[in-house]
């Protein structure tokens, strides 16, 4: 099916703008096997720019802070005062040996150690059958039955620390009070006032009106099929831009302030008391030391081994001896007094601080500097030519055809225009995109003239 390129072609008469003017009805020169089309050459625009006030000449003004130098001053904080301190007493440890059990004899059943001892009963039966127990000797043995002693547990108090005397110290007493010192003079400071600004709008021409010619619509066809052509002359009205001003509203200033005194306030230390001091005394230390004592002596009813039997005495099977056991002591530490405890005054000299104080050597200065007034440069275009229709060859619907159609959108698209797809269609998009390049190099709009073709490198 053959396309109708002819159609397509005249779509590409997109809305335009020219001035009026008298063009032939038909081509003037033209050759057979040519094709023309009633074209629009754009007006011709000079750029040109042009300096504009936005901000006005005003004045900055400047301080320069006073100056300060610092000096010392030395400050009492703490009065001079006494201290009592307390020489404790000195003490010495001695080692003291206490008998914690005395030597002691005792009957048992033979003269080996740890041997059974004897019972009392058998010791009374050995006493009342003639056995002398005060005489008798250590390692002598009797034969009956024997009685063991008996023995007791007493407590006895020994003092391990004698009493003493102990200082108590109630030191001085104090409150804290407040004095206040000038670090810094009252004074004067200049305080800068601003300028206050307001924005104004100002509307600069950019571009002058003008009128344009816009394709119409007719509202009658021929008998043919073809349609006439209607151009329309529009108004198009002047370009404004709004520029806003910075203009001064009120003028910067000074005002002078007064500073007032800086002070620091210390807390120190009053006396109210003074440190005394006062005895208390410690009692003795006391240790309860256990002891054992015998309670009561065993008796015996035996006969010395080696003695005689008499004739009647039986012998029970029974021993005794005596074993005579080594007292017991223990050695304990005993501290002694050697110096008593005492009190030495100390004099505690009075403290103090070194602060620094700032006092003013040279007042604030003040100083104005000039502002320029700030200008803005706008661009602005001014049209030297008026667009016009005119005949100009255009690309024939004999050698339109979908090779030449996708010549001319590699050729678009090699100058970065967003073709879309290359696919030998001269559609809607393509036709939008030939006008937006004719329009961005000032060539003539309204078809595919050979003035494009040439610009677009392509060839048929």
């Amino acid at each position: 099916m053959k396309r109708n390129y002819s159609s397509l072609l005249w779509g590409l008469l997109l809305p335009i703008s020219y001035i009026h003017a008298e063009v032939s009805l038909v081509p003037p020169n033209a050759k057979a096997g040519e094709c023309y089309a009633k074209v629009v050459i754009p007006a011709k625009y000079k750029a040109f720019e042009e300096k504009v006030l936005i901000q006005e000449a005003s004045e900055k003004i400047s301080i320069i802070p006073a100056k300060y130098q610092w000096n010392e001053k030395k400050v009492e904080i703490t009065p001079e005062s006494k201290k009592l301190i307390t020489v404790p007493a000195r003490y010495k440890t001695i080692t003291k040996k206490i008998e914690v059990k005395p030597s002691t004899r005792s009957w048992h059943i033979n003269l080996k150690p740890h041997s059974a001892p004897v019972s009392k009963e058998i010791l009374v039966a050995a006493k009342i059958k003639g056995v002398d127990f005060k005489n008798s000797t250590p390692g002598s043995c009797f034969k009956e039955y024997y009685t063991t002693e008996k023995y007791k547990i007493i407590t006895e108090k020994v003092v391990i620390q004698e009493e003493r005397t102990k200082n108590q110290i109630t030191p001085a007493k104090y409150e804290m009070i407040e004095k206040t010192i000038e670090i810094k003079p009252a004074s004067k400071k200049t305080i800068t006032i601003p300028a206050s600004y307001e924005y104004k709008e100002d509307k600069i021409l950019v571009e002058k009106a003008k009128t344009v010619w816009k394709k119409g619509i007719n509202p009658a066809q021929k008998l043919n099929g073809a349609t006439g052509e209607i151009m329309c002359l529009v108004k198009v009205p002047a370009k404004y831009k709004i520029i806003k001003k910075k203009v001064v509203k009120t003028p910067a200033s000074t005002k002078v302030v007064e500073v007032p005194a800086v002070t620091k306030t210390f807390k120190i230390k009053k006396l109210i008391a003074k440190a005394s001091t006062k005895s208390i005394i410690i009692p003795a230390i006391t240790q309860d030391i256990e002891k054992k004592v015998l309670d009561k002596k065993s008796e015996f009813s035996w006969i010395k081994v080696g003695n005689a039997i008499d004739k009647g005495w039986i012998y029970t099977g029974h021993q005794i001896c005596l074993i005579e056991t080594p007292s017991q002591h223990r050695k304990i530490s005993i501290e002694i007094l050697e110096t008593n405890a005492s009190v030495k005054e100390v004099v505690i000299a009075p403290s103090y601080k070194t602060i620094k104080v700032k006092q003013l050597v040279e007042e604030a200065k003040e100083i104005k500097t000039p502002i320029q007034a700030l200008y803005k440069t706008v661009a602005k275009r001014e049209k030297i030519s008026d667009a016009y229709q005119s005949w100009e060859r255009i690309l024939c619907q004999t050698n339109m055809n979908k090779e030449v159609i996708m010549k001319i959108q590699n050729a678009l698209k090699e100058k970065n225009y967003q073709i879309g797809k290359i696919d030998g269609v001269l559609g809607r998009g393509t036709r939008m995109i030939i006008d937006k390049y004719q329009r961005d190099n000032s060539l003539a709009t309204g078809g595919i003239t050979y003035e494009t073709l040439k610009a677009l490198n392509v060839e048929l």
